[in-house]
């Protein structure tokens, strides 16, 4: 596990969705879960350098998780069915999300994140419980977010799921800034056409929705 981790987080580096160290991942373990370490280049993990923690906080002696734990933690408390959660300073959906702007559906790919939107945290300080707490409404019955002028997380019942997400959620967040370059008002789907999508989605594929 603390190797498939190692390897995600070098992936999305490589992806281009963070930068030296910026960004997170972790994966629930058992009653806790491992996360990636603070203040760590991607390039310089290693299995031992992930760190595991309880859902109280508590964590192993001379290691530091990311500063980030209190959203993966909370996440992990609160949403069972979720058993990998990454968090990326990706470029297209941190400048959405520093428009403090929603994805509408534009495209019906936006199904893949369980709504028919994906919604914008209020800012709150990195670290921070307030974080976490604006995280988990803007998360509520959803598979990712945006974090206002931060960056945005996405999460999956496994790390493959999530790492799928998150390339989908920068895709998306590409599209529309492109979009919002031609109009300030591109057309929608509708509320009818979405739920068709999620009907169509259903089973379809190796991800639920």
């Amino acid at each position: 596990m603390r190797e498939q981790l190692v390897k995600a987080a070098q992936k999305l580096v490589t992806f281009g969705l963070n930068k030296g160290t910026s960004g997170n991942c972790s994966m629930r373990d058992g009653d806790g879960f491992i996360i990636t370490p603070s203040g760590v280049d991607a390039e310089e993990m290693t299995a031992n350098s992930m760190v595991k923690m309880q859902l109280d906080g508590s964590f192993e002696a001379n290691q530091k998780p990311s500063s980030e734990w209190f959203f993966h933690r909370d996440i992990y408390q609160q949403r069972p069915e979720i058993s990998a959660v990454i968090h990326t300073h990706s470029m297209f959906a941190t400048t959405i999300a520093c428009l403090h702007k929603d994805i509408p559906p534009f495209h019906y790919m936006i199904a893949i994140t369980g709504g028919d939107s994906i919604r914008c945290a209020p800012y709150a300080l990195f670290g921070t419980q307030a974080l976490s707490d604006a995280t988990m409404l803007a998360l509520k019955d959803r598979k990712a977010c945006l974090l206002a002028n931060h960056g945005m997380i996405a999460m999956g019942a496994s790390l493959e799921e999530a790492l799928a997400i998150t390339v989908e959620v920068e895709n998306l967040c590409e599209q529309y800034w492109r979009l919002l370059q031609v109009t300030p008002t591109p057309p929608l789907l509708t509320e009818n056409e979405m739920q068709a999508v999620f009907e169509q989605f259903k089973g379809y594929g190796k991800y639920s929705v």
